[in-house]
């Protein structure tokens, strides 16, 4: 088991790792809209918010060494179900071909009243590709 850490991602706001690798696969905890340079949330509707959080997870994949293709299953955390439509939108930039199982969920509360959190797990094949 290794912990994987960036700065090109915001660090854990909490007694947490960004990410954890468990052989070929990897755990990447929740990210919210932190601008990782400035520890603040960004401005903007869901559409930025949800490019921020995409933009963090893609850093902490490529940290441990995967990329989003090795993408296998994501949760998306929203406060405000209505957001779908947008949060699916700049989702399907990210993820065009490649599609991994989705949960998609709506909650009263996120850490730091974010409206957007998603977490993710990846896996490499048996090629390690």
């Amino acid at each position: 088991m290794r912990y994987v850490s960036t700065d090109k991602a915001p660090r854990a706001i909490g007694p947490y790792s960004q990410a954890v690798v468990v052989g070929k696969t990897m755990f990447v905890s929740g990210q919210i809209p932190l601008d990782p340079e400035t520890g603040q949330m960004v401005e903007g509707g869901i559409e930025e918010k949800t490019m921020r959080v995409l933009e963090n997870l893609k850093a902490i994949l490529e940290a441990g060494g995967f990329t989003l293709r090795d993408v296998v299953k994501v949760t998306i955390f929203v406060t405000d179900m209505s957001n779908f439509s947008k949060v699916n939108e700049v989702y399907s930039r990210y993820f065009t071909d490649h599609k991994p199982a989705r949960s998609f969920v709506a909650v009263a509360k996120l850490p730091r009243d974010a409206e957007i959190e998603i977490e993710a797990i990846a896996m490499k094949d048996e090629e390690g590709a």
